[in-house]
């Protein structure tokens, strides 16, 4: 059975060579920022802690070096109603203004790139893509855990219609729950493709609430009675194949509803198919399952002049 959603084709030819050399990129920036950290030395290091000893015994020795050399300033400091703080003071500004410098140069140059390239970057990775990218180092992961990338995704994998949405928790957790909808509405026809009555049984909700309707138009109401017409479906019908094309979903905290056009046979017409699923204890089951036989242009015009 082919599943065909409505994806963009543009530069899927180059997409491998696009993925790869993106990903090797932001692994460069990511190594250049790791080797152009400053280091912190070792306490255990005797040479270290010799040194630290050294710095400190020579500490006096300098500040007396440097009074000793600033004394015509310092006394004109005084003479003004100044104080040795002023000098002292000026000296620590001078090395807070140098450790900022080291840290500065040991940046990371993902952080220095403006946000909005570096989310156009990670947009043409895909999911497996990204979800690999956000597994190497912490700023690879808060690169790509960015919302606007989880965005880009989305509306090229799925759809625009709902830009203006604003998911709860992210677009990274709704494009997850997305991706989970799309697997479990591929599953449906799987379980028709081999006519598996188990399996359907185990695929919906079993509740008196639920409904069914397919192409005849009747209508099926409670959990007995919608697996009963699926079996009537699965002992009358021929195997047959799907292609499923502009699928549509949309995911709330606990329902999802999936809408597309099925094909049984290109040249007959095509059908809409409507699925809507609910949460329960840990997974999505079948709610509704909506199908009638897509109205061509001039069975529509017909329809309306007779209805």
């Amino acid at each position: 059975m082919e599943i065909a959603y409505s994806l963009p084709i543009a530069l899927q030819s180059h997409k491998p060579l696009i993925i790869a050399t993106i990903i090797t990129i932001l692994t460069f920036l990511a190594l250049c920022s790791f080797f152009n950290r400053p280091h912190k030395s070792n306490p255990s290091d005797p040479s270290t802690s010799a040194g630290k000893k050294e710095n400190k015994e020579a500490t006096p020795s300098s500040s007396c070096n440097r009074s000793c050399c600033n004394g015509t300033s310092d006394s004109v400091a005084f003479l003004n109603g100044g104080s040795a703080e002023t000098t002292e003071g000026s000296m620590v500004t001078a090395d807070v203004s140098m450790v900022l410098a080291e840290k500065q140069s040991g940046a990371s140059m993902m952080e220095q790139l403006v946000p909005e390239i570096t989310t156009h970057a990670l947009s043409y990775l895909d999911y497996p893509s990204l979800c690999r990218l956000s597994m190497t180092n912490s700023l690879m992961r808060k690169a790509a855990n960015d919302d606007n990338a989880w965005k880009a995704l989305y509306n090229k994998d799925f759809t625009l219609e709902q830009d203006s949405v604003t998911p709860v928790n992210g677009w990274k957790a709704y494009y997850a729950a997305t991706r989970a909808i799309m697997n479990v509405n591929t599953e449906f026809f799987n379980i028709i493709r081999d006519r598996s009555l188990p399996a359907m049984s185990r695929f919906w909700l079993n509740a008196d609430y639920v409904k069914c309707v397919h192409a005849s138009g009747e209508l099926f109401t409670g959990y007995d009675a919608v697996i009963q017409s699926w079996q009537l479906e699965f002992n009358w019908e021929q195997e047959v194949d799907f292609q499923v094309r502009d699928v549509r979903t949309r995911v709330l905290t606990d329902m999802a509803w999936v809408t597309m056009k099925t094909y049984v046979d290109m040249d007959n017409g095509a059908f809409n198919m409507t699925n809507v699923f609910e949460f329960h204890h840990g997974r999505w089951y079948l709610v509704h399952h909506h199908s009638s036989l897509m109205l061509a242009d001039g069975d529509m015009e017909q329809h309306v002049v007779h209805g």
